[in-house]
Order: C-alpha cells, then structure tokens, then sequence
C-alpha cells in the first residue's frame, strides 16, 4: 500500500483503489450518507427482535419486519425482484432481496445461529445487481439482533 501526502489530506492507494478523505474512505462516506435511513431500518429491526425475540424462521420476521415498517413509515418493497444480466442478456434465475428501502438499500434478513461469509457475499451481488451500493444485513437468529452494515462504493456499474 502506498500513501500519498499533501497540504490538506492524506489519500490512501492500494490494489482496491481505496481512498481516505480526512480519515474517511469513500466506502464510509457513502455509509455516512444513508445512516440516518439504515438507523430507521436497524431500530425497526430490533423493536421486532425485541418484540419476538430469536427462535422463528425468517419469514416469521420478514412478515412482522413488513408490519414494522408500515407502522413506522419507513418505505420498502418486499421480495424486490432482482435482475442479473449476463453480457447485457437478463438471465432467467430470478432472485429476491427481502426487502428494498427507500429506493436505494437492500435489507437481506436471516435467522441463523452464525452469519456466514455466504451471507454477506449474498447482500453484495444484490447489491451488484441492483446497481447499488449500501446493504443491511439483518440477523434475528440470535439473543441479540446482529445487523451489518454493508458499502460496495465502487463496484457497482
């Protein structure tokens, strides 16, 4: 990794291409710029973890997250269909992110004991596919809610 210096920042660069404006790489400035909406999410997420506690399967949530939301206000799609394109050709496997907020967060729910890299490797080709780029990934399966915030700036189209 090599790091330039000038007067007013210090610029990160590496095989990744990150940067870090004044402490902050890119990826954390895009997470900066949806915080206030992913905070909205992760607190509807744990009043409905709060609410139920751990022990369901995810549907379970997924209907009760869906209830949360429209008492909440918070705007979504459930079950956004997602299209992949495959040298501009869409593919005919359909898949579904859980939920689709404020028409630019994908919100992928799971009840398992332990989140997987297989998980959060499933919230980035959401992300990929949809063209965006901030995801929540949402786990009820435990005693406490596990959320994760995740930021592919860079790697969309």
């Amino acid at each position: 990794m090599e790091k330039v210096k000038n007067k007013k920042n210090s610029v990160l660069r590496s095989k990744t291409q990150i940067r870090v404006i004044k402490n902050k790489s890119i990826g954390e400035l895009v997470m900066l710029q949806f915080e206030e909406q992913t905070e909205k999410i992760i607190n509807a997420c744990m009043e409905v973890h709060n609410e139920l506690k751990n022990g369901f399967l995810e549907p379970v949530y997924q209907e009760a997250l869906e209830l949360e939301f429209q008492m909440q206000g918070i705007p979504y799609e459930r079950e956004k269909k997602l299209n992949i394109i495959y040298k501009g050709k869409t593919l005919k496997k359909e898949y579904f992110a859980d939920f689709y907020c404020y028409d630019n967060i994908i919100v992928e729910l799971k009840a398992v004991t332990r989140l997987e890299n297989e998980h959060k490797a499933q919230v980035i080709n959401y992300l990929k596919a949809m063209n965006k780029e901030i995801g929540l990934l949402i786990n009820f399966g435990k005693s406490s809610l596990q959320w994760e915030r995740i930021s592919i700036f860079g790697l969309t189209k």
